[in-house]
């Protein structure tokens, strides 16, 4: 086989050479094949039977409000004063004894009207209160 001398004209070759990345790849290819196997090796264990379980639906907590005049509503029912605020706690409390509390106070009440509130409510015996604000 001869070989023609590159004349001036032809120019260099622009070709890529593609055997090295071939012989990388294959490379590539037998050491994932070696590898495979030995990763798939598991350890068999006897896990306990369990039965299906339903999801515990905690009781809702209660809903106190005070609207801007400082009238007092308990999960949107309207009540009279202090002392019927603190009844009513206590009968819900008897019938949930971990029962929380959300308070919704109008920014344009007084702070010694929640203050009063806040009060009736621990002395009613909850202890979750939480604030929650509602953006306007």
């Amino acid at each position: 086989m001869a070989f023609k001398p590159q004349s001036e004209e032809e120019g260099a070759m622009a070709d890529i050479n593609v055997t090295p990345l071939v012989d990388v790849m294959l490379v590539l290819v037998i050491i994932l094949l070696v590898t495979a196997p030995l990763l798939t090796q598991s350890v068999h264990v006897t896990l306990p039977k369990t039965a299906e379980t339903t999801a515990d639906i905690k009781e809702q907590p209660l809903q106190l409000g005070i609207d801007a005049k400082g009238a007092i509503t308990l999960n949107k029912l309207p009540l009279n004063d202090l002392a019927g605020l603190e009844s009513a706690l206590k009968a819900e409390l008897l019938k949930s004894p971990e029962i929380g509390l959300h308070l919704y106070a109008d920014q344009d009440v007084v702070y010694s009207k929640v203050a009063e509130v806040m009060a009736t409510v621990q002395h009613a015996g909850i202890a979750k209160i939480a604030f929650v604000s509602i953006k306007q």
